[in-house]
């Protein structure tokens, strides 16, 4: 049960996961301090929105700050006593990091050492971070596993997020600061990253325009419902350990024509498909191994993935007013 008195910071709050994180925090009594630089990277709006669901808390104080931004981060720490904190916020994306380097070095390295300087600074109960699977490059062993060497990542994202691993085990050998890096895997469901995969299907499919397929459609992802991602996060949150990585995902691997064809169901319409080569970055197939996180959080994931795209759909047809 979490301690309604304590406080957590959570960056990125406008962003999919961190929204979503902070809500449940906040339904659960906890306090929020929310950090957001709402950068363009994907449409404004759709974050301003996901802030208006829980801005008007009395238990969320939000900060239109940017986490490299040292001497913003110093003054939301010397005005706050702060518990644990959640890193949601990151530069993300797999392809838009072969054309844009340098937003990634700004936010992943440089915002990512802030918040651990932070955390030595003022110290802190627990501090919990979002790795992602796409350390695991091309991984040819399946499913991934945490023990997995992750040494040859395919795309600067990727090398970003082993770096802050890598950063946060010197952090917490150094200083005693409790560390969790958490490895998502495709994380889908309402509110979602309009540049991911179901978002862009389901707009495109119904306006009547074609979806870009790649790898011929040879793909395969372990698809995360975001609230098993959330459930996972909190009880890390709950859980510090002096450094841990662990796996969230659904441990089942859904082929990309599989989740075209339960779009097309759920929509009752045919997609028009324009097949393509796999992407520079991409890798072929994800599949997490989550023994380790069932042990040690007691995660369970809960949604099918027709359920979760079931729940995305009403949303998105509610959202942008479509019948």
């Amino acid at each position: 049960m979490i301690n309604s008195q304590k406080t957590t910071l959570v960056t990125g709050a406008a962003g999919f996961i961190g929204f979503h994180v902070a809500k449940s925090l906040l339904e659960k009594g906890e306090r929020i301090i929310g950090i957001d630089n709402l950068n363009p990277y994907y449409d404004v709006s759709l974050k301003k929105d996901r802030l208006e669901q829980i801005k008007s808390d009395p238990r969320f104080t939000f900060y239109h700050e940017d986490i490299k931004n040292i001497d913003a981060l110093k003054r939301i720490f010397s005005g706050h006593h702060i518990d644990r904190i959640c890193n949601l916020a990151a530069q993300a994306g797999v392809r838009y990091s072969i054309q844009n380097p340098f937003a990634y070095e700004e936010s992943n390295l440089k915002g990512f050492l802030n918040l651990l300087e932070m955390a030595r600074e003022f110290p802190v109960e627990n501090f919990v971070f979002a790795s992602s699977s796409s350390v695991y490059g091309n991984n040819k062993k399946l499913p991934f596993s945490i023990e997995d060497n992750v040494d040859t990542p395919i795309s600067l994202y990727a090398a970003t997020k082993k770096a802050n691993e890598l950063m946060a085990h010197a952090y917490s050998h150094l200083f005693e600061i409790p560390l969790t890096g958490l490895r998502y895997f495709t994380v889908y469901g309402p509110w979602g990253r309009p540049d991911m995969a179901l978002f862009l299907f389901t707009k495109a499919i119904l306006a009547g325009r074609s979806i870009d397929i790649y790898n011929f459609g040879k793909m395969k992802r372990d698809f995360t419902y975001i609230d098993d991602i959330v459930d996972g996060t909190i009880s890390a949150l709950n859980r510090p350990f002096r450094y841990k990585i662990f796996n969230l995902g659904n441990s089942k691997t859904v082929e990309l024509m599989e989740l075209i064809r339960i779009i097309e169901e759920e929509l009752g319409v045919e997609a028009k498909k324009n097949f393509l080569p796999l992407q520079p970055g991409d890798v072929p197939e994800t599949y997490a191994d989550i023994e380790s996180t069932a042990k040690f959080l007691g995660f369970k994931p809960k949604t099918s993935i027709r359920v979760g795209i079931r729940k995305f759909l009403t949303w998105y047809r509610g959202y942008y007013g479509i019948k």
